[in-house]
């Protein structure tokens, strides 16, 4: 969180081609309202996520994190009022079966960090979808810069008194040479790209969009996972980590066709209404 405060900060000013800057005179409503609520969601998102690998493999951590359209769908119906067609809710059935024959199979299964990981789906798909209101709303505006910066501040402001309670600081300075220093510090440069990149994308994508695209991104560090730390995988473990990766696809495919459906719907209506209102006006003649 210090390294994504730091570099957004920079990127407020520098921003990379990333985006366009904007002056701004004063900040928007609700301010640090919105900077403290975002910034204690992505603190709860990392905390939750690195539960979760302590205590169950990087593949299935990154499988029950593949349901999270699901979840970004509920909470942007509720927040931003979108509404998704039949068949795009129909399409989630595969993703939500697959997870669950991968829960049932998986040999590293654990409730607390099963629980954890879904925990860390609500927090994530809470943030994103809010973030898209602040990104794209018409009051607010922020650039992603801004939001990586301040949201940061926000986190970090919420770690401290987190990590005094519950972190052996004694035992952390004894453990961390420069090697594992180092490492941490390219985790949170590494965490900032990803990061401010997603505000980006958000500005261009719906959340659920963006949610779909993050689970083709978790198919391929699922399968990464396995290389390279040999995570046992089962027959039926994978047949469920296949069968979340296809209902993505068909959610892919249904959105297009209902967003087609929509279009053929919206025209119809508007054709039904000249012809009305060209009857009204030869009976009136």
């Amino acid at each position: 969180m210090l390294m994504t405060t730091v570099c957004g900060f920079v990127q407020m000013y520098f921003p990379c081609g990333m985006y366009k800057p904007t002056q701004r005179l004063m900040r928007p409503p609700g301010f640090y309202r919105h900077m403290m609520l975002v910034g204690c969601t992505r603190f709860a998102t990392v905390i939750l996520g690195l539960v979760a690998l302590n205590y169950v493999a990087v593949s299935f951590t990154e499988t029950i994190k593949s349901s999270a359209p699901l979840f970004t769908v509920l909470i942007s119906r509720c927040i931003l009022g979108e509404a998704t067609g039949l068949y795009v809710n129909l399409s989630l059935i595969p993703v939500m079966s697959g997870l669950a024959l991968c829960s049932a199979n998986e040999l590293s299964f654990d409730t607390r960090g099963f629980v954890a990981a879904m925990a860390t789906n609500l927090t994530e798909c809470l943030q994103n979808v809010y973030s898209k209101m602040l990104i794209s709303g018409d009051k607010f505006k922020y650039t992603p810069a801004e939001l990586q910066f301040y949201t940061s501040i926000a986190s970090v402001v919420v770690q401290i008194p987190a990590s005094l309670f519950l972190v052996d600081i004694r035992g952390v300075e004894k453990t961390t040479d420069s090697a594992l220093f180092l490492a941490f510090v390219l985790n949170g440069i590494f965490f900032h790209f990803q990061s401010i990149t997603a505000y980006v994308l958000m500005d261009y994508i719906s959340p659920v969009t963006h949610s779909v695209a993050n689970t083709a991104k978790r198919a391929f560090l699922i399968w990464l996972s396995v290389l390279l730390f040999g995570n046992p995988v089962t027959l039926l473990s994978g047949l469920g980590t296949c069968t979340v990766i296809v209902g993505v696809l068909l959610y892919n495919k249904a959105q297009e066709y209902d967003r087609l459906k929509l279009s053929k719907v919206g025209g119809h209506r508007r054709s039904v209404s000249v012809r009305w209102w060209a009857c009204k006006q030869l009976t009136i003649f």
